[in-house]
């Protein structure tokens, strides 16, 4: 779902007083269009220092129904909004938004008779005027019943993180948890993640749905919080007498790695602790480390189950050279540096990872593997090699930022001398103004105007320095590359 700007709300609000219906303009499940329809309505143009009215107030029926607000001075709070003719549900709309309290107030008492204005009335549930918020807290229990509540909850979410916001979330609460279970269906699926969190703690809470609901729902929300609630819940409920294989094999056969990790380790309590050697090369860290520890607690070492998987001569999987450095020792990286001439990509990259985690590398070996073509091994390298950043050959890495070399090795090369710091950054980052890729472009642009000269700069270099400011001087003030120069030591 887009996100709704304030000049969404000033362009909906402009077609309410347009005439155009309420249900063409506002989706009804969009909380964000409603929230910055309520802002746009009483946002003022500033101009020349003066404030104006809002946009849509220069429509035709902005202006008229101005008038008709302008119209009844009369006292009490109908008056207000009693215009020659009844106003429509767009200028209701318009209305209960309105920056007057009184108005607010009086268009509530219309709204009643427009059931796609509650959005509105919940809205004004968190209002800063005490009549209009008590009017429309009355409105609202009138009106709302469950599966109302059920299409307003994005909004009621939205709007209870308000101040005054917690009436409509605890009278939309009362009602959904005395519905039929079936009535939080469509909450379970919706696009809204605050919504899904809050539907499956209410089902967790009231007992709703199964245990092996509630591990299918870990194994397909994206959400990490509901993956892990429903998890749990559902574990939990197999703790006390469920069905393991109903929880087990969702949970299992998850994509999200905190789902698997959950499966993975009520293995042990299930009895099954010899099913995890099989997510011992899992591509997820915290899975493999939750299988070592099914696999420990079930008498047996993983660490000799990596050493023959990674002897194999048909190649390991990725996830078993990883986990051979998570749980072996430094005499193991022999195996690892055989594995960097491997076919694979990603073994090759999991080698590169596994020796630093290791802490066995040795840059020599390494730098000539910043010109794999894979971009993973590249990414894997860079991280190996930053801390000795100032051993790889400044040569080498000043070639690699020309436009020929492919962009990940460009990015590695410029992330190693900018590493250097000092004279060698600033070289590297001049250099790299003018590459064919923008967001690199982007990223020598902020590391030029973040340099500074430090100890090691020596003074010899500050004509050099001088030099390289003057060709980035596009990127300064002419007092701050006037202060960087003194800071290096030129002479102007």
């Amino acid at each position: 779902m887009d996100a709704i700007t304030s000049e969404d709300g000033e362009a909906a609000a402009v077609r309410l007083a347009r005439g155009e219906p309420v249900g063409t303009v506002l989706p009804g499940d969009d909380p964000g269009a409603w929230i910055a329809l309520d802002a746009a309505v009483r946002r003022c143009v500033w101009q020349d220092g003066r404030g104006r009215l809002p946009p849509w107030a220069a429509t035709e029926g902005g202006r008229a129904l101005l008038a008709a607000v302008r119209r009844n001075r009369a006292p009490g709070l109908t008056a207000r909004l009693r215009p020659a003719r009844p106003l429509t549900e767009s200028q209701l709309a318009l209305a209960l938004c309105h920056g007057d309290g009184r108005i607010r107030q009086a268009a509530l008492e219309q709204a009643a008779h427009h059931p796609g204005l509650l959005p509105l009335v919940v809205v004004r549930c968190s209002d800063w005027a005490p009549r209009v918020r008590e009017d429309a807290r009355r409105r609202l229990a009138e009106a709302l019943d469950e599966r109302t509540a059920v299409r307003l909850m994005p909004l009621v979410l939205r709007l209870g993180c308000r101040g005054r916001g917690d009436f409509a979330t605890d009278l939309a609460d009362r009602l959904l948890r005395a519905a039929p279970p079936e009535t939080l269906a469509p909450l379970y699926t919706d696009p809204d993640r605050a919504v899904r969190r809050y539907a499956y703690r209410l089902a967790v809470d009231e007992r709703l749905l199964s245990s092996a609901e509630l591990a299918r729902a870990a194994a397909r929300d994206p959400d990490t919080v509901v993956q892990n609630l429903c998890a749990d819940a559902a574990l939990a409920a197999v703790a006390d007498g469920g069905d393991h294989d109903d929880v087990l094999e969702p949970l299992l056969g998850a994509r999200s790695p905190q789902a698997r990790a959950a499966g993975v380790t009520a293995l042990r309590r299930a009895g099954r602790s010899e099913r995890a050697v099989g997510f011992l090369a899992d591509r997820s860290a915290v899975v493999r480390a939750c299988a070592r520890y099914v696999v420990r607690q079930g008498g047996h070492d993983p660490l000799p189950w990596y050493r023959e998987r990674c002897a194999e001569p048909e190649g390991p999987p990725p996830g078993a050279v990883i986990g051979l450095a998570e749980c072996g020792e430094r005499a193991d990286s022999e195996v690892l540096w055989a594995l960097l001439g491997h076919p694979v990509a990603g073994v090759r990259a999991r080698a590169v990872a596994g020796l630093r985690t290791l802490d066995v590398t040795d840059v020599r070996r390494l730098w000539p593997l910043l010109d794999d073509p894979a971009p993973g091994v590249v990414r894997e390298v860079t991280a190996a090699l930053l801390p000795s950043a100032g051993n790889v050959p400044e040569e080498l890495l000043t070639e690699r930022l020309g436009e020929a070399w492919p962009r990940q090795v460009r990015v590695a090369a410029f992330r190693l001398l900018e590493a250097r710091g000092g004279v060698v950054r600033l070289r590297a980052a001049v250099a790299t103004l003018d590459d064919p890729d923008e967001r690199i472009r982007q990223w020598a642009r902020q590391s030029v105007q973040g340099w500074h000269p430090t100890a090691d700069v020596p003074r010899e270099a500050a004509a050099e320095v001088g030099e390289l400011l003057d060709r980035s001087r596009h990127l300064f003030s002419a007092y701050v590359l006037m202060r960087r120069k003194w800071e290096a030591g030129v002479r102007t």
